[in-house]
């Protein structure tokens, strides 16, 4: 029962299916963001205000370039190319922008930063891009099982549950967290390329 419930939850809000995408890799190039050292690993988890479940699990990886993956997630923007989860070009106005969809009068987003090696961040670079479309309500599966293996990240539980994988993480040495709330309506999925400043992504 308690399984059960928790996957109701995550269908709430990251309700897609497991549709392949491999976006050209012209495209992929051209949106190519590179932030620059350090590097680090974000786990983001969006809860629920209502019930306190989490219903959704992401991660950002800062190596030789930064993207996200957002598994099973229902957040994409037209000028990123995605390719089974992975979204290309994470620029600081797209991280944005992926924040302020997922946080609202119903939902906050909880993120939770450490820092790792280049070595780390190449080797889950290379495991998100290697591990394929996700299907829906297995956000924190994925994420889980990407994380676990990799040096430092071997606490880690493999787990369906956002906010189990969120505790754990924030056990883990020099992870910093904050909370981000907003007052944006439950419905604020229509704006896509429009800021709160009205400033255009990306």
């Amino acid at each position: 029962m308690r399984l059960l419930l928790c996957l109701i939850a995550l269908l709430g809000l990251a309700a897609c299916g497991a549709d392949p995408k491999w976006a050209p890799q012209e495209q992929v190039d051209a949106v190519q963001y590179v932030e620059g050292p350090p590097t680090y690993i974000t786990l983001y988890t969006v809860v629920n205000k209502r019930t306190g479940s989490g219903a959704h699990s992401a991660i950002l990886v800062n190596g030789s370039e930064r993207l996200i993956f957002d598994p099973a997630g229902t957040w994409y923007h037209p000028k990123l190319p995605e390719r089974n989860d992975v979204h290309f070009g994470m620029n600081d106005k797209a991280l944005a922008f992926y924040i302020d969809y997922h946080t609202r009068i119903t939902y906050d987003t909880i993120e939770q930063k450490v820092y790792v090696s280049p070595e780390v961040a190449e080797l889950v670079l290379e495991r998100v891009k290697a591990y394929g479309a996700v299907p829906k309500a297995m956000c924190t599966k994925a994420t889980s099982s990407i994380l676990r293996g990799v040096p430092g990240f071997e606490s880690l539980p493999q787990t369906f549950y956002p906010k189990q994988l969120s505790k754990a993480f924030g056990e883990l040495p020099g992870v910093t967290t904050r909370v981000i709330t907003d007052d944006d309506d439950d419905n604020n999925h229509g704006v896509l390329l429009v800021q709160h400043d009205g400033t255009p992504l990306p």
